[in-house]
């Protein structure tokens, strides 16, 4: 019983580690906007555990009107800094994934935390660190669910990013 047990564990971390390898060095093609990109292979990912504000009119962005209370050209010229900052740290760099519970949101697109591979920088974190978005976590995705909590509350307080006086 017990070669079949260990035989199980080591198949599992097998298939784990080569389902993991295929997002390790894989090269972002294109940031559509402050928390989503496009990889070689044409897989969009969504940055999981930030929220950055919308560029173009949708339903989204209307509620989030409403949400924050600001107006729409408003979140629009913030969601435009967003992609700005996200796309000089990303575009065309090579990045590994790393995926929390759900690999998959309901749009097809890839949920995963995102490490620029030259130099490991976290860019979910970095987003939020530089204040270039807001916390949005869905469970059952909550593995840095504290850490951006608290990422989010610096730049706020520090005044960095969107949350500037100069925005």
């Amino acid at each position: 019983m017990k070669p079949l047990v260990l035989t199980a564990i080591i198949l599992s971390l097998i298939l784990t580690s080569c389902a993991q390898a295929n997002y390790a060095d894989i090269l972002v093609t294109k940031v559509f906007d402050g928390d989503t990109l496009r990889i070689a292979g044409g897989e969009k990912v969504r940055l999981l555990g930030i929220d950055a504000p919308e560029m173009y009119e949708s339903d989204k962005l209307y509620r989030d009107a409403r949400r924050s209370g600001q107006d729409i050209g408003t979140i629009i010229a913030l969601g435009r800094k967003s992609y700005q900052f996200t796309r000089q740290l990303a575009e065309g760099k090579k990045v590994r994934l790393e995926f929390d519970v759900q690999q998959r949101d309901k749009y097809g697109r890839l949920l995963a935390h995102v490490f620029i591979s030259d130099t490991q920088l976290f860019l979910n974190a970095e987003i939020l660190k530089q204040g270039y978005a807001e916390v949005m976590i869905i469970p059952p995705n909550v593995k840095y669910a504290d850490y951006f909590q608290g990422l989010y509350q610096e730049a706020r307080e520090n005044k960095r990013g969107l949350w500037s006086n100069s925005r």
